[in-house]
């Protein structure tokens, strides 16, 4: 089977054009190894990224409990992509489970491609997104079990009040400051500067629940917005803080799955930006070249994220002595 042809069957990649899987198929080379071989390992400085075509990748992280297992990876699934993007050291083992076959792209020959070709470029960035995003959810679900299966209580935080104080009025020169500070054109400030609605938040006010349907990207304005999960037996885990510029709650829009974890003004509150679905899918329209520059932030913040509730995850096992190594199964 050829690489195109091997490519078109993942939906991974069922949005590129005939002639783009043509050009991803010319910066790939076929790779194949044994059972237990290392593929990437933690501290390198590599930026390769590789697509599964046979056999399985273990992702893993060395510890003084011994190997932790973060994800099992399958045919079709992509693994490297983190580093390709934020250009940092590995921060996980990949090793072979069994035989198995890899697709290997060359990432200046896929930069170089994607400089010449817009089009290209935004194919690429929406499976980068798709891909990180699905990687984010998986990881979400699996503190739950992680927790489950070792009654482990991480960081809880604070509760409060639920009720959301919902909309008021800011000026349109202070939105469109805050995506001035990102370099978007002048398109899509005005953009979105016109078509985003800022809302207020006091202390631990709820913005939305994990299992909600997703409607609606956000972006912080000022404060801070706290990432929970809620744990049976353990409480509520922080997986992350949302500062001035972040995006989050992205991954529903994307999957149109409901929310995998729940949203909270943190401490002193939050002000932030709702961009609704229908926002962000224009802007984002993968049948024209929309806004590049806002789906390479998109993807560099969830990279960003992946690295460190992955970090949270070991530090976990290690606390709870090495219990719950099994995640990736």
């Amino acid at each position: 089977m050829t690489a195109v042809s091997a490519l078109s069957i993942f939906p991974l990649f069922d949005h590129f054009a005939v002639e783009q899987l043509e050009s991803l198929a010319a910066c790939i080379s076929r790779v194949r190894f044994p059972p237990e071989s290392r593929v990437l390992a933690e501290g390198e400085r590599s930026t390769d990224a590789f697509v599964i075509v046979e056999g399985r990748i273990r992702v893993e992280r060395e510890t003084p409990y011994g190997v932790f297992q973060l994800a099992l990876l399958e045919p079709g699934e992509m693994f490297g992509e983190v580093s390709f993007l934020d250009q940092e050291a590995r921060s996980v083992d990949a090793v072979t489970e069994i035989d198995t076959e890899l697709f290997l792209i060359n990432p200046m020959a896929l930069r170089a491609l994607a400089d010449r070709d817009q089009k290209f470029e935004l194919a690429l960035f929406w499976t980068l997104w798709r891909n990180l995003s699905l990687k984010l959810r998986k990881t979400n679900q699996r503190l739950t079990r992680f927790f489950t299966e070792t009654g482990t209580v991480g960081d809880s935080a604070p509760t409060g009040i639920d009720e959301p104080t919902g909309s008021f009025q800011l000026d349109l020169a202070t939105k469109r400051d805050l995506f001035r500070e990102q370099k978007l054109s002048d398109m899509e400030i005005n953009f979105l500067s016109s078509l985003s609605q800022e809302k207020k938040y006091h202390p631990n006010e709820v913005l939305f629940r994990e299992g909600d349907i997703g409607d609606s990207m956000y972006i912080v304005l000022d404060g801070k917005v706290r990432i929970t999960k809620n744990i049976p037996g353990a409480g509520e885990e922080a997986l992350a803080f949302m500062e001035r510029g972040d995006y989050f709650g992205e991954m529903s829009l994307i999957d149109e799955l409901p929310r995998s974890a729940e949203a909270k003004a943190h401490d002193h509150g939050a002000v932030v930006l709702r961009i609704p679905k229908d926002v962000v899918s224009g802007l984002l329209d993968i049948n024209k070249v929309s806004s590049l520059r806002l789906l390479r932030i998109l993807c560099t913040l969830i990279a960003k994220r992946l690295r460190e509730i992955d970090d949270k995850l070991v530090g976990w096992f290690i606390l709870a002595g090495g219990q719950g190594g099994n995640l990736g199964e």
